[in-house]
């Protein structure tokens, strides 16, 4: 798959849902231990936004990991992410019980990912969605390459994408900027 890889806006347009994995697209993949064994994960910030927008448009949101999820939970419960799946080792069927939740079918979410363990979630979703610095199995599987790297505002050009393909972009600019472009 090419980096000008976008989905039309027809296919955007059906989109209900978008999971995320979080290592390596919400996150820049770091993983930072302190000395009594706790972890950090570090989040930009235009990926809140990003997020925060989705949701208050109706847009669910979701994150998938393999890697337990509580200290991404904190940060993305309070921007409206309401599905959470961590430790999972079956992405395939973490994703269609995530779309179960949702109330939506599988065809009507989208999934990002970065690395081999995302694959089995790509065939399970209706979209298959990459980050740029993603490993080259997954490029290829993906029906969408990112421009950007994973935690440095993929989530942030995917749910600008599928906000733009709703008509609903438009109006968070004019909310911020008090002005129609």
């Amino acid at each position: 798959m090419t980096s000008d890889s976008t989905p039309s806006t027809e296919r955007l347009k059906d989109l209900k849902a978008v999971v995320f994995d979080c290592d390596g697209v919400l996150t820049p993949g770091d993983l930072f231990y302190g000395p009594q064994g706790q972890r950090m994960l570090r989040f930009h910030a235009r990926d809140g936004f990003g997020l925060a927008v989705l949701c208050r448009q109706g847009i669910a949101a979701g994150i998938l990991s393999g890697r337990p999820t509580d200290i991404a939970e904190q940060r993305f419960r309070e921007l409206g992410v309401s599905h959470f799946h961590g430790r999972c080792h079956d992405k395939y069927q973490g994703l269609l019980d995530m779309c179960t939740a949702m109330e939506i079918s599988p065809t009507q979410c989208a999934f990002v990912g970065d690395d081999l363990p995302d694959l089995p979630a790509f065939t399970a979703a209706g979209m298959s969605i990459a980050v740029a610095d993603a490993t080259p199995e997954i490029q290829e599987a993906a029906d969408w390459v990112l421009k950007t790297a994973g935690g440095f505002g993929a989530a942030r050009e995917v749910a600008e994408g599928i906000l733009k393909a709703h008509g609903h972009w438009q109006h968070w600019i004019q909310q911020h900027t008090g002005k129609q472009r």
